[in-house]
């Protein structure tokens, strides 16, 4: 039986009641953040099929979780402005039940296919009427108990931030917990119901809490506040303008950091998850009532950072792979922390406090909305990192500069070193050679002198921010990439175009992944003539070259072939006269750079009149007539970033309705950080399909020609020909404890222990 003391309307509420207010409140904060931010990947992951698995769908999942954060704080402001407080806790009350009755969580019957341009839109659309309605009542929950907190007259009502600190626990541990527990144990449907209880345990939680607050004392939240809490003037228009500015910097460079992991450096998988968790870090540290990292610290920190940053772009994503990764990603927890820092140390006086989640929420979304959305469109590289990594350097407090007499003759000084520096890069001669080779030790001189200008002489944050410019400026006119590098950008990612210095290859890369290669000159420097040879992964010494050879072979007739992926084009050179190869690519940026001869000629000269399909082959090969491919080839991931809904048992199933009575499927599953090649023998064997796996070091990785890893399917030995007797493939059984991969279930991070575990094939 509750005891009667724990809800009497007094003064002054009673220990035991306070004990219960503070854990109630703090579990209803905590849960409703884990819901928050578990629903992120469990419904994008429901989504990535429409897309190709596009690592673009994160970040603009992100810009919609961002701005229905800035909704669900707008309506809990508005609530808070009602002085009777039966309506806000009946009003939220009635919106998480509506919000029930549309779970569990699906993907609108009403959204057909994606169209064929405009995807950020047409994405964003798609999770409004999905998942809107239950995510903004969930987006409101964490300033709106807040608020409710202050007024039971709790003692520590007149500094509620505390709980901001659960709220980002709970989030911590919902985005680490979804790859490493949710994601391998159970499926997609299971995920969901899972989420739907947790959704109905949180309205049981929030009803308590409105229960405690409609029986505190009326005055007990006034008879609480200190004296100077109570007569605190309104935050200033200019106040409210710095929140949101230190909000939209570190959520801007969370989005830049991971799109440069993702494609500068390397494309591997679940590293969206780790700037994402530093982010939600740095929200729980700030707002302890004692920080464990002094903001001072972080302050110091900070210009160290942004120099760290720059030295790592002087070098390149080719250096040591794990400590650029870790160093990155270090330096953005520092920005982060001391961005973070001072929106804790500015904060009002609680009764100000669901204004002040506003201008969090909306700075939020104004770096997500630049760099998820405006950047991708307005840059043809990751422009947005070096943008923002600038503007942090304006998030600094104000100071005393030391040395103030000298401090004008900086401007003129910066002036003439950037002058010095950028202007060889109109000229060949010796000077642009030596900054060229010297390059690295040029731009992190200037990234250093950016971090001394800081800490030396507190200089002012202008000047911070105009060197840091410099240095980055130097970046783009001192490249790090060898030869002439042109990019292309599109919702599919950036493609680097890479003419190596001599001219001899054009390279097709996503980060520092190849995608294809064509040879333009010999080795005597003469030009290429006739038909281009194919190389990198579809040399046809390779495993790709020789399935396609074996099933050639097997027929004795010209083929019938599909290709899932066009990359450079240079699989449409190994068709032979007679023969129809049907290709299908989701970018359509990719089939215009194949397409252009300025950087690769092989459909030009094999198959000028060629037209891929665009889109999703998931959905477009779907359609092609049953029966009538004789060779189906999945050349869709060789990017490290892989569309998991292609190497599913229910995909498989699709490739297997394609084929002629004897065809084969050839799957390229070359990947620097998952091991896919048992994963297709899954698949396949849940279709009783044969596999035979190939994997070998070419050794001959300076001509372009690289070592792959290929698995062929197929229903009997015969169908794939000498490749059944060969050596170099092996018939390979599944494996009996490996879950197999389907639409329901997929364990990215099982694929990446395996890699680790047997090493790099």
């Amino acid at each position: 039986m509750t005891s009667p003391d724990l809800f009497v309307s007094a003064d002054q509420p009673s220990e035991s009641r306070n004990r219960l207010v503070l854990v109630v409140y703090t579990a209803a904060i905590f849960v409703s953040a884990l819901l928050l931010f578990s629903v992120q990947p469990l419904f994008t992951k429901m989504v990535l099929p429409r897309l190709g698995g596009s690592p673009a769908v994160w970040s603009v999942a992100m810009v919609f979780f961002q701005s229905l954060l800035l909704g669900g704080y707008g309506y809990a402001h508005f609530l808070m402005q009602v002085r009777n407080r039966t309506i806000p806790v009946a009003v939220h009350l009635l919106l998480l039940a509506c919000a029930m009755l549309t779970l569990p969580l699906s993907i609108s019957s009403g959204w057909g296919d994606p169209p064929m341009s405009g995807y950020a839109p047409w994405l964003l659309g798609l999770f409004a009427v999905s998942i809107g309605l239950p995510f903004f009542a969930l987006a409101a929950n964490n300033p709106l108990l807040q608020a409710w907190f202050v007024r039971t007259g709790h003692p520590n009502g007149p500094d509620p931030y505390f709980l901001y600190a659960s709220s980002n626990i709970g989030s911590f541990l919902a985005l680490l917990s979804y790859p490493v527990l949710l994601e391998p144990m159970f499926t997609l449907r299971t995920q969901n119901l899972i989420w739907t209880g947790g959704y109905g345990l949180l309205i049981v939680l929030i009803a308590s809490c409105g229960v405690l607050l409609l029986r505190s004392p009326a005055k007990a939240a006034e008879l609480n506040m200190p004296a100077d809490d109570a007569n605190a003037p309104a935050p200033s228009w200019m106040l409210r303008a710095r929140w949101i500015f230190l909000a939209a910097v570190p959520s801007g460079l969370l989005i830049a950091v991971t799109a440069h992991i993702s494609t500068d450096v390397a494309a591997a998988p679940l590293l969206w998850v780790l700037p994402l968790s530093l982010y939600l870090l740095t929200w729980v540290l700030v707002f302890q009532s004692r920080p464990l990292l002094p903001h001072k610290w972080m302050l110091l920190a900070q210009p160290l950072a942004i120099a760290g940053v720059v030295v790592l772009l002087a070098f390149g994503g080719e250096q040591n792979l794990l400590l650029t990764l870790g160093g990155h990603q270090l330096c953005f927890f520092v920005i982060a922390m001391a961005c973070h820092g001072e929106l804790a140390r500015t904060r009002p006086a609680a009764k100000y406090l669901t204004g002040f989640y506003v201008a969090l929420s909306f700075g939020g979304m104004v770096g997500g909305l630049f760099a998820g959305l405006i950047a991708p469109f307005t840059f043809s590289w990751v422009a947005e990192y070096p943008i923002l990594l600038a503007l942090a350097a304006l998030c600094r407090p104000t100071g005393n500069e030391r040395l103030p007499r000298w401090s004008h003759w900086y401007w003129p000084l910066l002036a003439a070193l950037a002058v010095a520096l950028i202007a060889p890069t109109w000229s060949t001669g010796k000077l642009f050679t030596w900054l060229d080779t010297n390059r690295v030790w040029v731009i992190g001189a200037v990234g250093v002198l950016s971090a001394l200008l800081a800490l030396a002489l507190n200089a002012n944050r202008w000047k911070i921010f105009a060197t840091v410019a410099v240095a980055l400026v130097l970046l783009r006119a001192y490249p790090s990439d060898e030869g002439r590098v042109e990019t292309v950008r599109s919702f599919f990612g950036v493609h680097k175009i890479v003419v190596t210095p001599n001219g001899q290859y054009h390279v097709l890369m996503h980060g520092t992944t190849i995608h294809g290669a064509e040879k333009f000159k010999n080795d005597d420097g003469t030009p290429v003539t006739g038909q281009p040879e194919p190389i990198t992964y579809y040399h046809k010494d390779g495993g790709i070259g020789q399935a396609i050879a074996a099933i050639r072979e097997r027929k004795g007739a010209p083929l019938r072939v599909a290709v899932i992926g066009l990359g450079s084009g240079t699989l449409v050179c190994a068709s032979e006269h007679g023969e129809d190869w049907k290709f299908f690519e989701i970018d359509q940026s990719m089939v215009d750079t194949a397409r252009d001869p300025k950087y690769f000629t092989y459909i030009q000269v094999c198959e000028p009149n060629l037209e891929p399909v665009i889109g999703d082959a998931r959905l477009t090969f779907a359609r092609e007539p049953d029966g009538v491919y004789d060779l189906i080839i999945v050349d869709a991931y060789s990017s490290d970033a892989i569309p998991i809904h292609l190497a599913t048992e229910e995909a498989m199933e699709i490739y297997k309705s394609k084929l002629a009575p004897q065809g084969a499927v050839v799957m390229h599953v070359s990947n620097r950080h998952l091991e896919l090649s048992s994963v297709v023998v899954g698949i396949a064997d849940a279709n009783d399909l044969k596999s035979w796996v190939y994997s070998e070091d070419s050794g001959r990785d300076n001509e372009y020609i690289f070592s792959t890893s290929v698995v062929v399917s197929a229903r009997e030995e015969a169908d794939v020909g000498k490749l059944a007797s060969s050596d170099k493939w092996t018939l390979t059984e599944a494996e009996d404890h490996q879950r197999v991969w389907t639409d329901d279930y997929s364990n990215v991070l099982g694929a990446v222990w395996r890699r680790l575990r047997n090493g790099e094939e």
